[in-house]
């Protein structure tokens, strides 16, 4: 057993943050408005190379809001990615939509041969709609998740998207500096290719102000409907006059606080979890039976989770074995998110040949890594690994 526990993901914090969340005590503004809400919008604004960004209270808000501002409506559907944490998925529902679910391909990410086929010979596309024969409902958009911090195949589902006149939310929640580094989209960063992106700064992401999101685009009106939106549509704040219906999704300025240290950080973190992968690359190519996923090599992944995919037969033990036996010694290990069409909300949407998601279901978890991870407890997890493999005969 070790003595101490070794956790999966947890935020990497300063204290030099103390000083910016002193000001909004001694200022006051600890709640939806204050400078650093600004401040780190612009960060990130260019950060990821785009003019503007929009704070909010989370990824999921972020997704809702996206939803919206794209006039998602009520009995139309959307195309997202079974293999996807659920948040992903909920907001569709929220608008009175229904997903359509899809199958992964090896990188995690929606398989776009799966995609195209889907939409070529399960729909029909007229008058600049696509309507799916068997629901016969209109399909408005794509929801496309960076799994993992590990960028989906952009060009091609630009090309799909385009071709099917279909709008595109990219979920870039797990992918804060993942950027493509080769092709037409070189040093293009994730989020900043669809109409819209949508971040987290959840407590186990890469950057974390304890919650919150941030919405970012190219297209300004769509940027100024979601930050109208996420402030209850406030026709004349002065008079409280309100012309639609609107949420209390803004982000506060106490998270901010946090979040305009981080950004600064970012790259730092990213560096540790690029030098930690490849410390387990090393070490796990030579167990037998365990194999660490890879990041896509044309791009920079944030390498935000590591996935181990595990061979009973080769190894010794099942994934759900492996996963107790770790967790038992103090290593913090989890298992890939239930498929969503299979949670009991979603059971009786469709899905499309989901063949993958399930081998990945059943054979994935994720190791500690997270960005203040030391190079002793990442031996820990390694020894443990190779203490618990079949030895090879």
């Amino acid at each position: 057993m070790t003595n101490k526990t070794i956790p999966l993901s947890v935020p990497n914090l300063s204290l030099d943050i103390l000083e910016n969340v002193k000001e909004t005590i001694e200022t006051g503004w600890v709640s939806t408005g204050g400078r650093f809400i600004q401040e780190f919008e612009s960060k990130i604004a260019k950060y990821v190379g785009v003019d503007k960004a929009i704070a909010c209270q989370s990824g999921t808000a972020g997704l809702h809001l996206a939803l919206r501002v794209l006039d998602i409506d009520h009995g139309d559907e959307v195309i997202v990615p079974t293999l996807t944490f659920i948040a992903a998925v909920n907001p569709v529902r929220y608008m009175g939509a229904e997903p359509v679910f899809m199958d992964c391909d090896d990188d995690l990410n929606m398989d776009m041969d799966k995609l195209e086929d889907f939409l070529e010979n399960e729909c029909t596309y007229k008058d600049g709609k696509v309507i799916n024969k068997k629901s016969k409902k209109v399909i408005k958009a794509i929801i496309a998740v960076h799994v993992f911090g590990n960028p989906v195949k952009m060009e091609r589902l630009i090309e799909i998207k385009t071709k099917y006149n279909l709008r595109l939310i990219e979920d870039a929640t797990e992918a804060l500096g993942s950027y493509y580094s080769e092709g037409e989209y070189a040093e293009k960063h994730c989020g900043t290719l669809g109409d819209i992106g949508v971040y987290s700064f959840n407590a186990n992401k890469i950057l974390t102000t304890g919650g919150g999101g941030m919405v970012v685009s190219h297209n300004e009106q769509l940027l100024e409907k979601v930050a109208f939106l996420s402030v209850q549509a406030k026709t004349n704040p002065l008079y409280f006059t309100h012309d639609e219906v609107g949420y209390n999704y803004r982000m506060t300025n106490i998270q901010a606080a946090f979040g305009t240290d981080q950004i600064d950080r970012l790259e730092g973190f990213i560096d540790t979890k690029i030098k930690n992968y490849n410390l387990y690359k090393e070490a796990i190519d030579n167990i037998e039976g365990l194999t660490l996923l890879p990041f896509r090599n044309d791009t920079r992944a944030n390498h935000w989770f590591y996935s181990v995919v595990v061979d009973k037969e080769k190894y010794g033990m099942n994934r759900d074995e492996l996963l107790l036996m770790l967790n038992d010694n103090k290593i913090q290990t989890r298992p890939l998110w239930g498929l969503i069409h299979k949670q009991k909300p979603y059971l009786g949407n469709q899905g499309y040949r989901i063949e993958k998601a399930d081998f990945y279901e059943g054979n994935l978890i994720n190791i500690p890594c997270s960005s203040n991870l030391i190079e002793e407890d990442l031996k820990v997890v390694v020894n443990r690994l190779i203490k618990s493999s079949v030895p090879v005969l």
